[in-house]
């Protein structure tokens, strides 16, 4: 019977939205409970950093759920037709600045006691150097999460709150509000033992999708691996022609500056790391996770070859969404509404629900936190004030997330992931710049200046991409050369150059 249950369709068992409902639900009341167990006596000290007393291998684990997110969860196989396997080649650049991250940024923000990261720059230049690098955070954290929570909100919008006539605005606000409910006490605190089980999730849905397609077609991995339909797609290196946009060169350089910027420079990722007793823990916990992402991120791309693998197989076109083909809907498609089973179907909806909120939830939290500390300065004000400041930014943050995500439903037109690094590009680019200049020089600079020199840098680095949109320039005019993920260390050289020549105190450093 068991067996019959688990080989029903998916599409079959959607006919029943009670029980998918109930599958959500019954996800919610475990994260309700996590957070109620974790919020216990809660302080802002456990909301922020989880009173400095969490195990690193646990947040280890749960950073991998969070790093992933939606848009590795749904994004990266739906791209894998038309890069196959050469993303992975951002994917080593970012290994290789995850160590950078270990092993040069943590020792600085251990040294420096912070709670948010860009209290260093205040340390190292000034208040309004501190609120630029956090406003560049903002920018780049709300899109961040917006990009995520929308991906997921599509999804859950197209296969299951459309069947029930739920507007694609009212599904969105529902899912923040439950982020809001779960994480409103405890914080990082909370977050640190829901990312767990949401990462549990992500890998078990990816495991046994991968192994009922491979049933579906008769195969084994091996088989797979040395099967031609593999060979069409496992195109890995870019090598034979630096004028594209994904070089391998461009593309390393470019994924460990992402990963510096993108984790080292964001208070989302480190507020995790902060929360370990000591820089060793910190430091274990950024090398395992490492390791750990690099090979889950492979297996999703192994993942994407599969589906496609599939959807040839049985004829799947690629889904639509307000009348454009998006392949960041080929994942879902597959997993909800073809032969592959209930369980997968089940795996993949919790799956995608733990994906979404292992980001935004940190995403929210963290917000808050740096709304507090580098633009309210909480400290400052009464224990029972701070608490009710909190609590109030914490809700702006989430109507902020809300607003933006319906926003990017009409305008957005593009692979989510692709969309998500491009626009780090702009954002991080700054905060590269001004952490770079802090700790790899001794130069002092006007504190007044760091913030105008920062959005000229992002003006400059949009002069290409704008010639580009609007069909001024071509690839041809540059000799063929497409611009790539390069423009995040340039957009960070030009900061650092401009604070050097324009920002510089006279007489004062060397």
């Amino acid at each position: 019977m068991g067996k019959v249950f688990l080989s029903l369709p998916f599409c079959l068992f959607m006919q029943s939205p009670e029980i998918i409902l109930s599958l959500i639900i019954g996800y919610f009341i475990i994260l309700i409970a996590i957070s109620k167990y974790t919020s216990y006596k809660a302080s802002n000290s456990t909301f922020f950093n989880a009173n400095k007393n969490a195990p690193w291998y646990l947040v280890a684990y749960g950073m991998v759920g969070a790093s992933l997110s939606g848009v590795t969860f749904i994004s990266v196989p739906g791209w894998v037709e038309s890069s196959q396997l050469t993303y992975f080649q951002v994917v080593i650049g970012y290994l290789i600045g995850y160590f950078v991250v270990a092993f040069v940024l943590l020792p600085i923000y251990y040294k420096n006691n912070v709670t948010s990261i860009y209290e260093y720059l205040n340390i190292r230049f000034g208040p309004n150097t501190q609120k630029t690098g956090a406003f560049f955070f903002f920018i780049s954290r709300v899109l961040g999460a917006a990009f995520r929570l929308f991906l997921v909100a599509l999804v859950l919008y197209q296969y299951i709150f459309k069947i029930w006539g739920v507007p694609f605005e009212v599904s969105v606000i529902l899912s923040i509000l439950l982020i809001w409910i779960y994480t409103r006490r405890g914080g990082i605190n909370t977050i640190i033992w829901t990312d767990t089980l949401q990462t549990t999730l992500m890998i078990l849905s990816v495991i046994l999708s991968i192994s009922y397609i491979l049933n579906e077609l008769n195969l084994d991995l091996i088989t797979f691996i040395e099967s031609d339909s593999f060979k069409s797609m496992n195109k890995l290196w870019v090598i034979d022609n630096f004028n594209e946009r994904n070089y391998f060169l461009k593309s390393i350089i470019g994924g460990a500056f992402i990963t510096i910027c993108m984790t080292g420079l964001d208070q989302d990722m480190m507020q995790k790391n902060l929360t370990c007793k000591d820089l060793y823990s910190a430091q274990k916990n950024m090398v395992t996770f490492s390791f750990v992402l690099v090979f889950v991120t492979f297996l999703f791309l192994i993942l994407g070859i599969l589906l496609y693998t599939y959807s040839y197989e049985m004829g799947i076109n690629i889904p639509q969404f307000e009348g454009k083909e998006s392949t960041d809907l080929i994942f879902p498609e597959i997993a909800l509404n073809h032969n592959l089973g209930t369980a997968v179907g089940v795996t993949f909806i919790l799956g995608l629900v733990a994906a979404a909120y292992s980001s935004a939830d940190s995403a929210l939290t963290s917000l808050t936190t740096s709304l507090c500390i580098d633009f309210i300065n909480i400290d400052q004000y009464k224990p029972e004030v701070q608490k009710s400041i909190r609590i109030n930014a914490h809700i702006g943050m989430s109507l902020l997330l809300i607003i933006v995500v319906i926003i990017f439903k009409h305008v957005l037109d593009r692979n989510v992931i692709d969309s998500l690094l491009t626009v780090a590009s702009y954002t991080y680019g700054p905060l590269l710049g001004i952490f770079a200049l802090g700790i790899f020089t001794n130069y002092k600079i006007d504190d007044r200046k760091v913030l105008w020199i920062s959005l000229m840098s992002v003006f400059i680095i949009s002069i290409p991409k704008l010639l580009f949109y609007l069909d001024w320039v071509s690839s041809e005019n540059l000799w063929g050369y497409k611009i790539g993920y390069e423009l995040l260390p340039l957009n960070g050289l030009i900061t650092f150059v401009g604070l050097i020549l324009i920002g510089r105190k006279q007489n004062q450093g060397t």
